[in-house]
């Protein structure tokens, strides 16, 4: 699911200048004169959790135990009313509500999880499931989480979405498309999809997409996986994005652990290094295109941790925290809670002249300032948080 292919319904929207009205009589001001930094990873980490929730999190339509993440911060009216919603988004904000309760168990968070989900299935109208692959793997992989980790379960959600994932197989092809009846095989749809088989017990299925990956979708020179292909015709769109360098490790870091090849921990080692030399600035990752998207950058935090984890993998450690400190190092401060930027690797700064409004893009250049209002963005330095707490904590 390149960029541009997003199911998003935003505004036309713009960074967060100086002060910004959230509501006619309320303002928010960011100021860059940062707190002391906290030496725990996991304090880091609920920082970030902290700071999401109070600014996003929602209850749903009134409806009590049912809540989701609104799209921007500052929220309008509208925005609150979850008119526009975005199903993977959420899903990823289940995921890391999951980390946070995993990482310290308390009656909120488990609360948080059930209501996230909750919101989930009812804002989506229809059920547990849509017409999108990479949509329902998403969260295909949150809920298996937060049965295995926490011990919730949502009926057979997981049941429900891993059927019509099966169901959307394609055998002469062998893989999944990006939505029901489409013709384009991305990575961002086989990736998640080819993790959720593995962890769902379809490892038959999870190794055919892996070697579709492998054999269809990476550049030999760079080693790094092509965003997709069209079929019939085979022609393969080479946009590289951090996204696919993700997934691809996470769907070959499964596999290695439960097959026992060395094959896929060789292709694991290869895409590491390939994301450290072509997706990293300095050891940072890096929005590795014009049209990535804020999410991105920590699906692939995630999943390289889980590589230095499960496999021992040193250079994907190494780049979880150095991610993890320029992120933080860059960060804004509002109210004494972390404001991300889109670049990890600039610090976020003010405009010239506060009171404008920069043109919200999705690229490193997003803004001169480096702010922005998407929930997808501070979900991201969420997630790279966590990862960098669950290395540390595991003494990688």
């Amino acid at each position: 699911m390149g960029i541009s292919r997003r199911r998003v319904l935003l505004a036309t929207g713009a960074s967060i200048a100086l002060t910004v009205l959230a509501e006619p009589t309320q303002a928010v001001t960011i100021t860059r004169n940062v707190s002391a930094d906290p030496e725990d990873p996991g304090k880091r980490a609920d920082l970030a959790e902290q700071a999401l929730v109070q600014r996003h999190v929602r209850t749903l339509w009134g409806r009590p135990q049912t809540r989701l993440g609104t799209l921007v911060w500052p929220a309008s009216s509208l925005d609150q009313s979850f008119v526009r919603w975005c199903y993977w988004w959420q899903a990823h904000l289940l995921d890391c509500a999951v980390d946070a309760a995993y990482r310290a168990r308390t009656p909120e968070r488990i609360d948080r999880v059930i209501s996230l989900a909750r919101g989930i299935r009812t804002r989506n109208l229809t059920g547990w499931t849509n017409r999108y692959y990479d949509d329902m793997a998403w969260l295909a992989l949150a809920l298996e989480r937060a049965d295995r980790l926490l011990g919730i379960r949502f009926g057979d959600a997981v049941g429900k979405l891993k059927a019509d994932l099966m169901d959307g197989w394609n055998p002469v092809v062998g893989a999944v498309p990006w939505r029901s009846g489409d013709e384009y095989y991305n990575t961002p749809a086989i990736g998640p999809t080819g993790i959720a088989m593995a962890r769902l017990g379809e490892l038959s299925r999870a190794g055919q997409l892996a070697d579709f990956l492998h054999t269809r979708l990476r550049d030999t020179d760079s080693g790094l996986i092509l965003d997709g292909v069209h079929e019939p015709g085979g022609r393969v769109d080479r946009t590289v994005l951090t996204y696919c360098q993700g997934v691809a490790i996470g769907l070959e870091t499964e596999l290695a652990i439960r097959t026992g090849e060395s094959g896929h921990r060789q292709r694991v080692a290869a895409l590491v290094a390939a994301a450290g030399d072509g997706l990293t600035d300095a050891g940072v990752i890096v929005p590795a295109a014009g049209d990535d998207s804020g999410l991105f950058m920590g699906i692939l935090a995630r999943y390289l941790a889980q590589a230095a984890l499960a496999l021992g993998d040193t250079t994907a450690a190494n780049i979880v925290h150095t991610s993890a400190r320029a992120a933080w190092k860059h960060r804004a401060d509002v109210d004494g809670l972390p404001l991300f930027g889109v670049d990890w690797n600039r610090p976020v700064t003010m405009p010239e002249q506060p009171g404008t409004f920069p043109q919200l893009m999705r690229s490193s250049a997003a803004s001169s300032a480096n702010l922005s209002r998407d929930l997808s963005v501070q979900l991201s330095g969420w997630m790279l948080l966590e990862a960098d707490y669950q290395l540390t904590a595991a003494g990688r």
